[in-house]
């Protein structure tokens, strides 16, 4: 989600690429949530982080603890900064899709203020 957010708000401004620790089949909810902001993801296939040279990059942002770590592992002798932004984890959530839902989006739009605030301040909102 936020490589996707960042990329609609940024456009070609910055390069970005997405990677997680673990991957495996795109996420139906994220998918959802993110079309209601006009951002398709349902092509989008999840890209293990040991596929890309973080090495290559100015910074890293990570989002789980343990995507944190293996980062900082992995960049240990690189010039690369790496920011960790504790988010929610929405896939431990249960109950009613309607209840998920609005777990996603909260971690979407925690993002997208996350984003604002570090890469783009003062501009408009995405919708």
């Amino acid at each position: 989600m936020a490589a996707a957010l960042l990329g609609a708000l940024a456009g070609r401004r910055v390069h970005i690429r997405s990677a997680g620790v673990r991957c495996g089949a795109s996420d139906g909810f994220v998918i959802a949530v993110m079309q209601e902001l006009g951002i398709d993801l349902a092509r989008h296939s999840p890209t293990p982080m040991a596929d890309i040279a973080l090495e290559e990059f100015d910074l890293i942002v990570t989002l789980s603890p343990e995507a944190h770590h293996r980062a900082l592992d992995e960049t240990r002798a690189a010039a690369v900064e790496v920011e960790y932004w504790p988010t929610p984890d929405p896939t431990v959530t249960d109950g009613l899709r309607e209840e998920r839902l609005a777990a996603y989006r909260s971690v979407r739009d925690q993002l997208e203020q996350r984003i604002r605030t570090r890469f783009l301040s003062g501009t408009a909102p995405v919708v």
